[in-house]
């Protein structure tokens, strides 16, 4: 594989690219070896900002008391996880958390938060305020029916409210918003209840989304009339 440097000139509407090769490109040689296909990459031009290091770090403090292996130990087996599952090429090579750039850093974090919900992960810190894309991390909680708040065991709270005649069984659910929510006495379900929705999105920095139909039929919810 060759790999060179260069600068994008035009990219037009229908996503076709313009690159100026450095000075060490040789068409000639390139025309000899009848390319095909290139790789193309859009760096992003940002290191890695001490908040998200912070994050990262914090993130994998929480998931090494959890699993009962030092920090490092964390940062090693979920970095090559990510790389595996995540990166493409030469962001394989280049991935680490002193100099990556911004955008690959948002996707480690997302990637660790999504770890921790999924396995039920406890943690001491609100996810919601470490996550760097919330409606992905209130997807996730949907999904593994965790609450976005903290981490219980959720039902959905529906923001467009139902009741007063609507049946949350028979009603489409389609376009709607919810969010998942722990219920029970004292609960961040009963909590939202009694307070203003934008309040308590406020206070704990979430927000409903209107989810998926492969959500809905995880939930057991009518999405489309039938």
């Amino acid at each position: 594989m060759e790999i060179l440097d260069g600068k994008i000139i035009k990219i037009d509407r229908d996503g076709a690219t313009i690159v100026v090769p450095s000075p060490a490109f040789d068409p000639q040689r390139a025309a000899l070896r009848q390319y095909d296909t290139v790789q193309v990459g859009f760096p992003d031009g940002r290191t890695i900002s001490p908040e998200q290091r912070r994050k990262c770090y914090a993130i994998m403090g929480e998931i090494a008391v959890w699993a009962g292996y030092s920090v490092e130990e964390i940062k090693l087996i979920q970095k090559h996880d990510f790389i595996e599952k995540h990166l493409q090429g030469l962001q394989k090579q280049l991935f680490s958390l002193s100099n990556c750039d911004m955008t690959t850093a948002r996707e480690f974090i997302n990637y660790l938060i999504d770890f921790m919900v999924e396995f039920g992960v406890p943690t001491k810190m609100p996810l919601a305020d470490m996550c760097e894309d919330v409606d992905r991390y209130m997807y996730a909680c949907l999904t593994h029916k965790k609450c976005c708040v903290c981490g219980g065991n959720a039902c959905v709270h529906h923001v467009d409210h139902v009741g007063m005649g609507r049946n949350r069984k028979t009603i489409i659910h389609e376009g709607m918003l919810i969010m998942p929510l722990c219920w029970g006495v004292g609960s961040h379900h009963t909590e939202v209840h009694n307070i203003p929705q934008e309040e308590f999105d406020t206070k704990y920095h979430v927000h409903g989304i209107p989810a998926t139909k492969e959500i809905y039929k995880l939930w057991g919810l009518k999405y489309q009339a039938e």
